[in-house]
């Protein structure tokens, strides 16, 4: 499953967003392109959008600075209303092949892939074939009594359903769709009780692979062709998947992640997988370990697509409005020290108003405005989505580098499009 602790970056702070993390990038010396050439001058005399958003802008210098000092490898886009404002790529999608970073390049998510299952469950609870009250034993078996009789799938998606997951064989090699099914299969049945549910799981891994399991139950299909057809297909994610490891090698449009190792050097995850990460707290996950993400977890992205995700959340073609609004309406408030972050979230590292868990995402209230956000890492990756549904802008991040300091960047995002210097 995705890893959500990175190098460089206040770990507590992170876990506290939801299970928000960031990870870094670092350039490989490639020239910044430009996604749409003509959209964002179109744009140019608009008020609606703030001077450090375009082009050569606050935010565009900013991450350019970054790129040029070797600190950042991968892409950032600005969307207000459907319309680019900004997207740049920098550094290299394969150093190898020399393929640079572009807005057609699909990069791992890692957790900021969760919030698909969230969807894929709601679009079930919208149907009438579940219900979020529904348990763990309604739809499965194997599980303990305490698990299957009491936690709940609104418990899961909330992380609150008191389990403990076992740790995962970061070692393991796999070689097969099948062999990845079957191993987060048995690893989720081995999840026990550890406090009532309703209490915070610390980021149990069963909480993502156990949904995937029930719509896999309910619906006949695998998770990853429910989402790549009720998800990705009905959003034209056409750049988007769960892609395998041979795929990742052999496809120029995805992203290698480049990680750092324990003697300092830096790899290519996905062709050294006999390498381990030098991050203490993920040592030994690599991203090329797995063949597939598993299910429940990751998938691959370009950013304009996450951008049409972002936007079929909000225009009917995901879900129903009033179960949009239960994906993103706050569950429980999140701790003020940290909050995922949300408590930096404002310029000038002013507190933000609030901050709560929703369904595999954090929501807060920034400036007075609605923020909602995933984010994920591994060694060489990191991704990060913000919607911002009062003003009409989606933000992306994507890295496939360690070593950038991805919480900054999205700071210096949102005080752009808040129009906060």
């Amino acid at each position: 499953m995705g890893s959500d602790s990175v190098r460089g970056v206040d770990r507590r702070r992170l876990l506290g967003w939801g299970g928000l993390a960031a990870a870094g990038a670092v350039a490989a010396g490639a020239p910044p392109t430009d996604a749409w050439p003509g959209t964002a001058r179109a744009l140019a005399d608009s008020p609606a959008i703030p001077p450090d958003t375009r082009p050569g802008g606050a935010y565009d210098r900013y991450v350019a600075k970054l790129a040029a000092e070797g600190k950042f490898s991968g892409v950032v886009l600005l969307s207000h209303r459907g319309r680019t404002v900004l997207a740049r790529g920098h550094g290299m999608a394969d150093e190898e092949r020399k393929i640079r970073n572009g807005m057609n390049t699909a990069f791992s998510l890692s957790s900021a892939g969760k919030p698909f299952h969230a969807v894929a469950i709601l679009q079930l609870a919208q149907q009438g074939k579940v219900k979020l009250s529904d348990t763990v034993g309604t739809y499965l078996t194997g599980y303990a009594k305490e698990i299957a009789e009491k936690v709940t799938i609104h418990h899961m998606l909330t992380g609150t359903s008191g389990m403990k997951t076992p740790d995962e064989d970061v070692q393991r090699i796999f070689q097969s769709q099948k062999e990845v099914h079957d191993f987060y299969e048995r690893w989720a049945r081995q999840a026990t009780p550890e406090a009532p549910p309703g209490t915070s799981s610390s980021h149990s891994g069963a909480e993502v692979a156990i949904p995937a399991q029930i719509i896999e139950a309910v619906t006949g299909a695998t998770y990853w062709d429910y989402v790549q057809e009720n998800i990705f297909k009905r959003c034209g994610m056409t750049g988007s998947g769960f892609y395998t490891r041979p795929q990742w090698l052999a496809d120029e449009h995805i992203a290698h992640p480049y990680m750092r190792v324990a003697d300092g050097s830096v790899v290519d995850a996905v062709r050294n997988l006999d390498k381990g990460s030098s991050d203490p707290f993920v040592l030994g996950k690599n991203p090329g370990r797995a063949f597939i993400d598993a299910p429940g977890d990751g998938g691959f992205a370009t950013a304009p697509d996450l951008v049409r995700f972002a936007r079929a959340l909000g225009d009917g073609t995901l879900l129903d409005r009033h179960y949009a609004e239960l994906l993103t309406g706050p569950k429980l408030p999140l701790a003020p020290e940290g909050g995922g972050g949300l408590a930096r979230r404002a310029a000038g590292n002013a507190p933000a108003d609030a901050g709560f868990g929703a369904y595999q995402m954090p929501v807060g209230l920034v400036s007075g405005q609605w923020l909602w956000a995933r984010a994920g890492a591994n060694p060489g990756v990191g991704a990060n989505w913000t919607i911002y549904p009062d003003s009409g802008w989606v933000g992306v991040i994507l890295t496939n580098r360690d070593g950038a300091p991805l919480w900054e960047i999205i700071e210096r995002e949102t005080r752009a499009v808040l129009g906060q210097s």
